[in-house]
């Protein structure tokens, strides 16, 4: 019985996702493609999920892959609408308040940074307190655009509440260090590599950040970073999975604020307070990346 009850979830989420997918789309968006011979066989976007689902090129394990197969993949047109509801509802994008109780309006006096995501308007302007940014660019890759950062990438040493201050010596070294060149000199050896090797050293109570990234094999090391040399550091991320020449660079010599090691320390993860074990690449935060690339357009 309860293996039936469960099927019987996985099916009704399966059917209202399923129903999310057409809403999204639209009747003009998913014309046949002439120059692709599939899309033209089959005709609805419906009639061609079908298809897949009967040559088994759809698996479905959970909400999250769901989501992936039949809105990602197909690239459905995501409205601003959905947007706008997501904005306006708590625990959207994980546990949490809803965006717009802390950023409803373009003045700095009432919303935190000036930023208004009650609208589309507001939510393309982005920040307005000085200096104004936009949070992103319409059409362009937005995992690592700073609204991508600010709902995906988790404040280091991870668990770090959002209430702690990134103004301290500790921040400001690597800050400095990074803006002067990254330099193997004598000043990152003598005040920053010790940072990273040193219990406390940005917030107490905190494992140093060579305890997770110490060398650039994982296991044991997380994303094959290491942490503990400057040539460590300066080769980056992910450099066995992704080829040394394509390793996910952390630092950034003279920009420590598109230095992600930097990002890492000081940004803090949105809503504030939630929990670094909720899932970084929630189904709603992939479709607002995916509005984003598809123009974040407000028709």
């Amino acid at each position: 019985m309860k293996t039936l009850h469960s099927t019987l979830r996985r099916l009704a989420r399966l059917a209202f996702i399923s129903t999310l997918a057409t809403g999204l789309s639209t009747g003009t968006a998913f014309a046949d493609n002439d120059n692709d011979k599939d899309d033209h066989k089959y005709g609805s976007l419906n009639k061609r999920w079908v298809q897949d689902l009967r040559e088994g090129k759809i698996k479905l394990e959970g909400d999250h892959a769901a989501v992936e197969t039949l809105i990602l993949a197909r690239n459905i047109p995501i409205p601003y609408t959905y947007i706008a509801t997501l904005m306006r509802t708590p625990n959207a994008f994980g546990q949490g308040p809803a965006c717009i109780v802390c950023h409803s309006s373009t003045d700095p006096r009432t919303s935190y940074r000036g930023m208004d995501l009650s609208t589309c308007k507001g939510i393309k302007t982005g920040v307005t307190e000085e200096p104004g940014y936009p949070v992103f660019i319409p059409g362009q890759p937005a995992g690592k655009s700073i609204l991508g950062r600010r709902l995906r990438n988790n404040r280091m040493p991870l668990g770090v509440s959002f209430n702690v201050s990134p103004d301290n010596a500790a921040y400001t070294a690597v800050k400095e260090w990074i803006a002067a060149g990254a330099k193997n000199d004598d000043n990152f050896k003598r005040h920053v590599l010790p940072l990273f090797k040193k219990d406390g050293a940005f917030v107490p109570d905190t494992p140093a950040c060579t305890t997770c990234h110490m060398s650039n094999q994982e296991p044991p090391s997380f994303h094959e970073l290491d942490l503990s040399t400057h040539a460590g550091i300066m080769l980056g991320a992910d450099s066995v999975a992704k080829g040394v020449a394509n390793a996910t660079k952390v630092v950034v010599p003279g920009k420590p604020y598109e230095s992600s090691i930097f990002q890492h320390l000081v940004e803090d993860r949105m809503p504030p307070g939630i929990s670094p074990t909720e899932d970084r690449s929630h189904p709603n935060t992939m479709i607002l990346l995916r509005w984003i690339e598809q123009g974040a357009l407000c028709d």
